[in-house]
Protein backbone atom coordinates (compact mmCIF):
# COMPACT_ATOMS: atom_id res chain seq x y z
CA UNK A 1 0.00 0.00 0.00
CA UNK A 2 1.41 3.34 -1.01
CA UNK A 3 1.51 6.18 1.49
CA UNK A 4 0.44 9.60 0.28
CA UNK A 5 2.79 12.30 1.54
CA UNK A 6 1.20 15.70 2.02
CA UNK A 7 3.86 18.42 1.69
CA UNK A 8 3.68 20.97 4.49
CA UNK A 9 5.53 24.27 4.31
CA UNK A 10 3.48 26.47 6.65
CA UNK A 11 2.76 26.81 10.34
CA UNK A 12 0.50 23.88 11.26
CA UNK A 13 -1.03 22.53 14.40
CA UNK A 14 1.36 19.89 15.65
CA UNK A 15 3.78 19.31 18.52
CA UNK A 16 2.80 17.45 21.65
CA UNK A 17 -0.62 15.80 21.75
CA UNK A 18 -2.61 15.33 24.93
CA UNK A 19 -3.96 11.85 25.61
CA UNK A 20 -7.59 11.02 24.87
CA UNK A 21 -9.92 12.31 27.59
CA UNK A 22 -11.47 8.87 27.92
CA UNK A 23 -11.30 5.67 25.92
CA UNK A 24 -15.08 5.87 25.60
CA UNK A 25 -14.65 9.17 23.71
CA UNK A 26 -13.04 7.43 20.74
CA UNK A 27 -15.64 6.42 18.10
CA UNK A 28 -15.67 2.67 17.50
CA UNK A 29 -15.23 3.18 13.75
CA UNK A 30 -11.86 4.88 14.35
CA UNK A 31 -10.52 1.82 16.16
CA UNK A 32 -11.87 -0.35 13.35
CA UNK A 33 -10.08 1.87 10.83
CA UNK A 34 -6.87 1.63 12.87
CA UNK A 35 -6.98 -2.15 12.69
CA UNK A 36 -7.78 -2.19 8.98
CA UNK A 37 -5.02 0.35 8.32
CA UNK A 38 -2.50 -1.73 10.25
CA UNK A 39 -3.23 -4.85 8.18
CA UNK A 40 -3.33 -2.97 4.86
CA UNK A 41 -7.07 -3.26 4.24
CA UNK A 42 -7.63 0.49 3.95
CA UNK A 43 -5.43 3.25 2.55
CA UNK A 44 -3.39 5.80 4.48
CA UNK A 45 -5.82 8.51 3.35
CA UNK A 46 -8.84 6.71 4.79
CA UNK A 47 -7.10 6.34 8.13
CA UNK A 48 -5.89 9.95 8.08
CA UNK A 49 -9.50 11.07 7.73
CA UNK A 50 -10.27 9.29 11.01
CA UNK A 51 -7.36 10.96 12.76
CA UNK A 52 -8.42 14.35 11.46
CA UNK A 53 -11.94 13.68 12.78
CA UNK A 54 -10.48 13.16 16.27
CA UNK A 55 -8.57 16.43 16.04
CA UNK A 56 -11.55 18.35 14.66
CA UNK A 57 -13.83 17.05 17.43
CA UNK A 58 -11.31 17.96 20.14
CA UNK A 59 -10.59 14.38 21.22
CA UNK A 60 -6.95 15.05 20.38
CA UNK A 61 -5.59 18.36 21.73
CA UNK A 62 -2.93 19.73 19.39
CA UNK A 63 -1.12 22.94 20.39
CA UNK A 64 0.42 25.23 17.77
CA UNK A 65 4.02 24.69 16.66
CA UNK A 66 6.19 24.88 13.54
CA UNK A 67 6.54 21.94 11.17
CA UNK A 68 9.64 21.81 9.00
CA UNK A 69 9.22 22.01 5.24
CA UNK A 70 11.68 19.12 4.96
CA UNK A 71 9.14 16.39 5.58
CA UNK A 72 9.68 12.69 5.06
CA UNK A 73 9.45 11.01 1.67
CA UNK A 74 9.61 7.49 3.09
CA UNK A 75 5.97 7.04 3.98
CA UNK A 76 4.46 5.84 7.24
CA UNK A 77 7.00 4.17 9.58
CA UNK A 78 6.25 0.52 10.27
CA UNK A 79 6.18 1.05 14.03
CA UNK A 80 3.31 3.55 13.71
CA UNK A 81 1.17 1.00 11.87
CA UNK A 82 2.07 -1.63 14.44
CA UNK A 83 0.94 0.73 17.19
CA UNK A 84 -2.36 1.28 15.39
CA UNK A 85 -3.03 -2.45 15.26
CA UNK A 86 -2.08 -2.97 18.90
CA UNK A 87 -4.27 -0.04 19.95
CA UNK A 88 -7.20 -1.45 17.95
CA UNK A 89 -7.05 -4.77 19.81
CA UNK A 90 -6.41 -3.16 23.21
CA UNK A 91 -2.75 -4.17 23.61
CA UNK A 92 -1.47 -0.62 24.11
CA UNK A 93 -2.95 2.48 25.70
CA UNK A 94 -4.50 5.52 24.05
CA UNK A 95 -1.44 7.55 24.99
CA UNK A 96 0.95 5.16 23.27
CA UNK A 97 -1.17 5.25 20.13
CA UNK A 98 -1.23 9.05 20.24
CA UNK A 99 2.58 9.10 20.27
CA UNK A 100 2.51 7.48 16.82
CA UNK A 101 -0.01 10.00 15.50
CA UNK A 102 2.09 12.82 16.93
CA UNK A 103 5.05 11.51 14.97
CA UNK A 104 3.01 11.46 11.72
CA UNK A 105 2.05 15.09 12.26
CA UNK A 106 5.62 16.15 13.00
CA UNK A 107 7.02 14.54 9.84
CA UNK A 108 4.26 15.95 7.63
CA UNK A 109 2.22 12.85 6.78
CA UNK A 110 -0.85 13.94 8.73
CA UNK A 111 -1.92 17.46 7.78
CA UNK A 112 -4.14 19.40 10.17
CA UNK A 113 -5.61 22.90 9.78
CA UNK A 114 -3.97 25.97 11.31
CA UNK A 115 -7.29 27.21 12.73
CA UNK A 116 -10.65 25.76 13.72
CA UNK A 117 -12.27 27.18 10.61
CA UNK A 118 -9.66 25.92 8.15
CA UNK A 119 -10.84 23.04 5.93
CA UNK A 120 -9.33 19.62 6.52
CA UNK A 121 -7.02 18.37 3.79
CA UNK A 122 -7.20 14.62 3.15
CA UNK A 123 -6.55 12.10 0.43
CA UNK A 124 -9.78 10.20 0.88
CA UNK A 125 -13.14 11.41 -0.40
CA UNK A 126 -14.53 10.58 3.05
CA UNK A 127 -16.08 13.84 4.26
CA UNK A 128 -18.74 15.06 6.66
CA UNK A 129 -21.74 15.27 4.33
CA UNK A 130 -25.02 13.73 5.39
CA UNK A 131 -24.76 10.54 3.32
CA UNK A 132 -21.36 9.70 4.71
CA UNK A 133 -22.44 10.47 8.25
CA UNK A 134 -25.16 7.83 7.86
CA UNK A 135 -22.64 5.31 6.51
CA UNK A 136 -20.20 5.97 9.34
CA UNK A 137 -23.04 5.60 11.87
CA UNK A 138 -23.92 2.22 10.36
CA UNK A 139 -20.31 1.11 10.73
CA UNK A 140 -20.22 2.43 14.28
CA UNK A 141 -23.41 0.54 15.16
CA UNK A 142 -21.83 -2.75 14.09
CA UNK A 143 -19.70 -2.68 17.24
CA UNK A 144 -22.84 -3.22 19.31
CA UNK A 145 -23.43 -6.69 17.80
CA UNK A 146 -22.35 -9.36 20.29
CA UNK A 147 -21.85 -12.34 17.96
CA UNK A 148 -18.44 -12.05 16.34
CA UNK A 149 -19.51 -13.56 13.00
CA UNK A 150 -22.49 -11.24 12.66
CA UNK A 151 -20.44 -8.24 13.76
CA UNK A 152 -17.76 -9.01 11.15
CA UNK A 153 -20.37 -9.32 8.39
CA UNK A 154 -21.92 -6.03 9.46
CA UNK A 155 -18.56 -4.25 9.45
CA UNK A 156 -17.63 -5.76 6.09
CA UNK A 157 -20.88 -4.59 4.49
CA UNK A 158 -20.63 -1.10 6.01
CA UNK A 159 -17.00 -0.77 4.94
CA UNK A 160 -17.94 -1.78 1.40
CA UNK A 161 -20.63 0.92 1.30
CA UNK A 162 -18.06 3.51 2.40
CA UNK A 163 -15.63 2.28 -0.27
CA UNK A 164 -18.33 2.57 -2.94
CA UNK A 165 -19.14 6.08 -1.73
CA UNK A 166 -15.45 6.98 -1.87
CA UNK A 167 -15.02 5.66 -5.42
CA UNK A 168 -18.14 7.41 -6.68
CA UNK A 169 -16.98 10.69 -5.16
CA UNK A 170 -13.61 10.58 -6.93
CA UNK A 171 -14.24 8.91 -10.27
CA UNK A 172 -14.74 9.67 -13.92
CA UNK A 173 -18.01 8.17 -15.17
CA UNK A 174 -18.40 6.13 -18.33
CA UNK A 175 -22.04 5.37 -19.13
CA UNK A 176 -22.16 2.39 -21.48
CA UNK A 177 -25.69 1.27 -22.24
CA UNK A 178 -27.46 0.59 -18.93
CA UNK A 179 -24.21 0.19 -16.97
CA UNK A 180 -22.11 2.99 -15.47
CA UNK A 181 -18.38 2.37 -15.01
CA UNK A 182 -16.59 4.43 -12.36
CA UNK A 183 -12.84 4.88 -12.98
CA UNK A 184 -10.99 6.45 -10.03
CA UNK A 185 -7.66 6.66 -11.85
CA UNK A 186 -4.22 5.15 -11.49
CA UNK A 187 -2.49 5.21 -8.11
CA UNK A 188 -5.76 4.96 -6.21
CA UNK A 189 -6.68 1.96 -4.08
CA UNK A 190 -6.60 -1.17 -6.26
CA UNK A 191 -5.17 0.63 -9.33
CA UNK A 192 -1.42 0.27 -9.71
CA UNK A 193 1.20 0.02 -12.44
CA UNK A 194 4.81 -1.08 -12.02
CA UNK A 195 7.66 -2.68 -13.92
CA UNK A 196 9.59 -5.38 -12.07
CA UNK A 197 13.36 -5.68 -11.95
CA UNK A 198 13.10 -8.32 -14.67
CA UNK A 199 11.23 -5.88 -16.94
CA UNK A 200 7.76 -7.40 -16.59
CA UNK A 201 4.98 -4.79 -16.63
CA UNK A 202 2.28 -5.35 -14.00
CA UNK A 203 -1.05 -3.54 -14.15
CA UNK A 204 -3.82 -3.93 -11.55
CA UNK A 205 -7.22 -2.34 -12.21
CA UNK A 206 -10.25 -1.95 -9.94
CA UNK A 207 -13.57 -0.89 -11.47
CA UNK A 208 -16.86 -0.01 -9.82
CA UNK A 209 -19.85 -0.83 -12.03
CA UNK A 210 -23.54 -0.12 -11.45
CA UNK A 211 -26.76 -1.00 -13.23
CA UNK A 212 -28.11 2.54 -13.54
CA UNK A 213 -30.31 2.25 -16.64
CA UNK A 214 -32.18 -1.04 -16.67
CA UNK A 215 -35.08 -2.56 -14.76
CA UNK A 216 -33.65 -6.00 -15.60
CA UNK A 217 -30.50 -7.75 -14.44
CA UNK A 218 -27.45 -6.91 -16.55
CA UNK A 219 -24.38 -9.14 -16.86
CA UNK A 220 -20.73 -8.44 -17.63
CA UNK A 221 -18.99 -11.39 -19.28
CA UNK A 222 -15.45 -12.71 -19.09
CA UNK A 223 -15.22 -16.50 -19.11
CA UNK A 224 -11.48 -16.74 -19.77
CA UNK A 225 -8.56 -14.78 -21.25
CA UNK A 226 -9.51 -15.70 -24.81
CA UNK A 227 -13.25 -15.05 -24.31
CA UNK A 228 -13.57 -11.84 -22.40
CA UNK A 229 -15.34 -8.57 -23.09
CA UNK A 230 -12.52 -6.66 -21.37
CA UNK A 231 -8.88 -6.14 -22.27
CA UNK A 232 -6.14 -3.51 -22.41
CA UNK A 233 -4.92 -2.11 -25.71
CA UNK A 234 -2.08 0.16 -26.82
CA UNK A 235 -3.73 0.83 -30.17
CA UNK A 236 -1.77 -1.90 -31.92
CA UNK A 237 -1.91 -4.87 -29.56
CA UNK A 238 -4.58 -6.13 -27.20
CA UNK A 239 -3.58 -7.69 -23.90
CA UNK A 240 -5.63 -10.34 -22.08
CA UNK A 241 -5.88 -10.55 -18.33
CA UNK A 242 -3.64 -12.63 -16.07
CA UNK A 243 -6.15 -12.64 -13.23
CA UNK A 244 -9.70 -11.51 -12.50
CA UNK A 245 -12.40 -11.98 -9.86
CA UNK A 246 -15.31 -12.47 -12.25
CA UNK A 247 -17.38 -15.20 -10.54
CA UNK A 248 -18.22 -18.06 -12.92
CA UNK A 249 -17.33 -15.81 -15.85
CA UNK A 250 -19.91 -13.10 -15.13
CA UNK A 251 -20.71 -10.14 -12.92
CA UNK A 252 -24.50 -9.94 -12.52
CA UNK A 253 -25.93 -6.52 -11.68
CA UNK A 254 -29.44 -6.13 -10.33
CA UNK A 255 -31.24 -2.82 -11.04
CA UNK A 256 -29.49 -0.05 -9.11
CA UNK A 257 -26.86 -2.44 -7.76
CA UNK A 258 -23.15 -1.45 -7.65
CA UNK A 259 -20.33 -4.00 -7.60
CA UNK A 260 -16.53 -3.91 -7.77
CA UNK A 261 -14.44 -6.12 -10.03
CA UNK A 262 -10.66 -6.40 -10.34
CA UNK A 263 -8.39 -7.34 -13.24
CA UNK A 264 -4.66 -7.93 -13.36
CA UNK A 265 -2.47 -7.78 -16.48
CA UNK A 266 1.02 -9.24 -16.43
CA UNK A 267 2.49 -12.66 -17.28
CA UNK A 268 0.74 -14.97 -19.74
CA UNK A 269 -1.25 -17.54 -17.76
CA UNK A 270 -2.29 -19.53 -20.85
CA UNK A 271 -5.81 -20.19 -22.05
CA UNK A 272 -5.46 -17.62 -24.79
CA UNK A 273 -3.79 -15.10 -22.52
CA UNK A 274 -1.02 -12.69 -23.41
CA UNK A 275 1.97 -11.17 -21.64
CA UNK A 276 1.37 -7.51 -20.87
CA UNK A 277 4.03 -5.29 -22.42
CA UNK A 278 4.64 -1.60 -21.86
CA UNK A 279 5.98 0.95 -24.35
CA UNK A 280 6.35 4.49 -23.00
CA UNK A 281 5.65 5.86 -26.47
CA UNK A 282 2.13 4.41 -26.58
CA UNK A 283 -1.20 5.26 -24.96
CA UNK A 284 -2.99 2.49 -23.12
CA UNK A 285 -6.73 2.05 -22.69
CA UNK A 286 -8.95 -0.35 -20.77
CA UNK A 287 -11.35 -1.56 -23.42
CA UNK A 288 -14.99 -2.59 -22.83
CA UNK A 289 -16.90 -4.47 -25.54
CA UNK A 290 -20.21 -5.71 -24.11
CA UNK A 291 -23.30 -6.48 -26.25
CA UNK A 292 -25.02 -3.46 -24.65
CA UNK A 293 -22.21 -1.06 -25.62
CA UNK A 294 -18.49 -0.41 -25.88
CA UNK A 295 -15.96 2.22 -24.91
CA UNK A 296 -12.32 2.58 -23.87
CA UNK A 297 -10.99 4.22 -20.71
CA UNK A 298 -7.60 6.01 -20.93
CA UNK A 299 -5.20 4.64 -18.32
CA UNK A 300 -2.45 7.28 -18.53
CA UNK A 301 0.34 4.85 -17.65
CA UNK A 302 3.12 7.18 -18.78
Amino acid sequence: MKATIIAISAILLAGSIAPFATAEGVPAWVKSNAGWWADGTISDGEFVSGVQHLIKEGILAVPTTTVSAETTQEGVPAWVKSNAGWWADGTISDGEFVNGIQHLIKIGIVNVPSSENAPLQQESAISSDSELVVLQDELDNCSEINRAYDRLNCERAAKLEITIYDIKSNSQLFEIGPVTYYWSGLDTEGNTFEITSSGQALLSLRMLVENTGSSQNESLFCTGPSICNYDVTDGDESYKYSGTDFTNGAVVLKPGEPKIFNMFFGPNIGGGGTTFEYDSGKDYHFRIAEPFGSDSIPLNLG
